[in-house]
């Protein structure tokens, strides 16, 4: 006669404990490995659709893919039947394991300590699915007769949870749920263990093999020989390479130099030591707490780079190897000392196996600790403790860990030994190397893994130091006396070379944003005000010899002024001024060089000038001719003597009236067009032929002092 099963269940119960607590696949199946753990498992593997989603959506109806996860372990496993452990154990819901005597909180085996406590973790595999498989073999070894020949095995218990059976026989407040009991129930199996397949699932997805298995390192804190987890893709074969991985310990590098550990001996002594084993005798590895101390394993340190996601974001705090919460900073307040890098490095590992004791202080869904719990409290405030103490403890190492990465990144000794080669010179790489660091100290660990940033402000130290090495000689060699020749000519050199490397670091940036600049040439969102913009603050890119103008109180009200009185003779208004309005198109560029007040009308790459666009040019050219003429304007004469256009344009398509105008200003030399290819190839070749001159210079000095 089959077996009967029941679970006496309502369905307040499996929703709360089941569908609301757990609605990630990594969390389900960290429940069922967690019941293989206190089974004496030696092996738990998954089986899962790695990186898929377990059902699809569409109109509002849910379509499940036929996916199953599997969870094996080869444990102790349950006997079938009325007083079975099927029954006894696993059906019943909310019975602790910990005070039944049958079983106890030490494992027979392995000795472990369980980590279940509330008999509610079977029921999460509902918050991600409908149906709950579950096949397990255990007790001891018996022989039988089975289709009339004898066979030696394991009695089989096979029974079915379905959620939406539970839900709709609960109905029938006075009847327990009757789970469907499957073929291989009281039949006998080869060996011991338990394999729980899920169906029927929700729209949830598996997260891809690596992922997955960083999930589940991260909520298992035990290294043993007689444990092992392994994840294996079951949409693939065991010839692809990402079939399978098994779980190791979750990884976190360390800054060196920075680790706290927490240790406690066979006595129940603790000890905390820091770098290097040092005792640091004014913490404690616990707390004291209403009379008794709570002692405390593990360790606290700094990260070796940033978070890379929340799996490794703070301390983990592990219960019987199980994770229990995992924080940044224990609670702690913001605005102390070295916040930035505590929230952004801190990482630990720690274990405290009194939080489900006497009392239960963690959450159900295992998310975090009830710290508003009196004893909570007191490990919170000692946690808050270790985290100043650390801060302290690991500030000069993480300074020191911050500038070895910038110098590597940088690759700083290298940089300055080929800016500065000579016996000579090294008073300038040894001052670069001053520069160098001291922007290494000043910026923190994200900046200095960042080449760019790096690599400008090496560039900008190796500018610095000749200028700085330059100031101390002249400083040295105004103190003394009588200044050898010697001493002037190495004064001298070190000028020249200062020089050569301030007008070397000018040109190069120039040529970046040269180069910048072609690329938006080519871009078809490029509008022409924003190359307004730029001309107006890069007035070099029209004419190599231009310098960048310094804003002064002429030039501004130049623009002004010539707004107001174009608008009085023309009637249309312009707008030249600093293009601050973000929303009115500037017309043209009104800029200055050297007494002369330049005109530059820029077009966009491939643009053909049309004639109206030269009638517009007539009118900035007659107005500001007759502006500057006017006797009213004497003041202006003074500092504008003159103006000129220059017209970036690549073709030309005027006609009648227009073409002589256009005709007429270049031969008054009045008007200056050149293409964009002009424009771009005469100021590249004017930088690059500047530091072909710069290093040849370099290269004439170095074999100087050589000789």
């Amino acid at each position: 006669m089959p077996n009967v099963y029941k679970m006496p269940i309502s369905r307040l119960t499996v929703d709360k404990l089941g569908v609301k607590l757990y609605d990630r696949v990594s969390a389900v199946i960290a429940e069922l490995i967690a019941n293989s753990y206190d089974a004496d498992a030696r092996e738990v593997f998954v089986r899962a659709p790695m990186g898929q989603s377990l059902a699809t959506k569409a109109g509002g109806s849910l379509s499940d893919k036929g996916f199953t996860i599997e969870v094996e372990d080869d444990g102790a496993g349950m006997t079938p039947g009325e007083d079975g452990q099927m029954q006894q154990f696993f059906l019943v819901i909310g019975a602790e394991r910990r005070i039944d005597s049958r079983r106890g909180s030490i494992s027979p085996v392995y000795k472990r300590k369980v980590m279940g406590r509330k008999g509610v973790g079977k029921l999460a595999p509902f918050g991600i699915c409908k149906v709950i498989e579950v096949i397990s073999a255990g007790g001891e070894e018996i022989t039988r007769q089975e289709n009339g020949k004898e066979k030696r095995g394991f009695l089989t218990s096979h029974v079915i949870l379905n959620y939406d059976k539970i839900i709709d026989e609960n109905d029938k407040p006075d009847e327990a749920y009757q789970p469907d009991v499957g073929e291989l129930d009281d039949t006998l199996g080869d060996k011991t263990g338990t394999k729980i397949i899920l169906k029927n699932f929700n729209y949830r997805r598996v997260p891809d093999i690596e992922t997955l298995s960083r999930q589940i390192a991260q909520r298992f804190g035990i290294q043993s020989e007689n444990w092992k987890i392994v994840l294996q893709d079951n949409t693939k074969t065991s010839s692809d390479s990402d079939y399978s991985r098994t779980v190791g310990a979750f990884d976190v590098r360390r800054m060196p130099n920075t680790s706290i550990s927490f240790r406690q001996d066979d006595g129940g002594q603790g000890q905390v030591v820091g770098p290097e084993d040092n005792p640091i005798d004014d913490l404690e590895a616990g707390f004291e707490h209403d009379g008794k101390f709570y002692p405390i394993r593990g360790w606290m340190a700094y990260s070796k780079e940033p978070y890379k996601d929340d799996l490794m974001a703070g301390v983990r705090i592990y219960c019987r190897g199980k994770i229990a919460s995992q924080t940044s900073v224990f609670n702690k307040r913001a605005g102390f000392t070295g916040e930035h890098n505590v929230r952004s490095y801190m990482v630990g590992e720690l274990f405290a196996d009194w939080l489900d004791e006497d009392e239960d202080l963690i959450q159900t869904d295992r998310r975090d600790i009830l710290w508003s719990d009196e004893l909570g409290a007191a490990f919170e405030a000692w946690g808050q403790y270790i985290v100043s103490r650390l801060g302290n403890l690991s500030r000069d190492p993480m300074r020191k860990a911050t500038l070895d990465l910038f110098l590597e990144t940088g690759r700083v000794d290298e940089r300055i030994q080929e800016s500065f080669p000579n016996d000579s010179q090294r008073d300038i790489r040894e001052q670069a190397l001053k520069v160098v660091k001291m922007f290494g100290r000043a910026i923190n660990r994200a900046e200095a893994e960042d080449a760019e940033v790096v690599g400008d402000l090496v560039d900008l130290s190796i500018t610095l130091a000749p200028h700085v090495t330059l100031d101390e000689m002249m400083r040295d060699a105004a103190e003394q006396t009588q200044t050898p020749l010697a001493v002037l000519s190495s004064v001298l050199r070190t000028a020249r070379i200062a020089e050569l490397s301030s007008f070397g670091r000018i040109a190069e940036d120039r040529l970046r944003v040269i180069g910048r600049l072609e690329t938006l040439k080519d871009e078809e969102s490029t509008k022409e005000d924003s190359l307004q913009t730029l001309i107006e603050d890069a007035p070099w890119l029209i004419n190599p010899e231009w310098a960048p103008v310094i804003a002064n109180q002429s030039l501004k009200r130049l623009r002004k002024e010539f707004e107001k009185y174009y608008e009085r003779e023309t009637g249309q208004a312009i707008s030249l001024s600093d293009f601050e309005n973000p929303k009115k198109r500037p017309d043209f560029v009104l800029s200055s060089q050297e007494g002369i007040a330049q005109i530059i009308e820029i077009k966009r790459p491939g643009h053909t000038l049309k004639n109206d666009e030269m009638d517009r040019i007539v009118k900035y050219h007659d107005c500001m001719e007759s502006f500057l003429k006017n006797p009213q304007n004497a003041e202006f004469q003074k500092v504008f003597r003159d103006f000129h256009i220059t017209l970036v344009c690549d073709e030309i398509g005027l006609t009648d009236t227009q073409r002589a105008a256009y005709n007429g200003y270049i031969d008054k030399r009045k008007l200056t067009h050149i293409s964009w290819q002009t424009f771009l190839l005469r100021t590249t070749t004017v930088h690059k032929d500047f530091l072909a001159e710069a290093d040849r210079q370099r290269i004439l000095i170095s074999s100087r002092e050589s000789r």
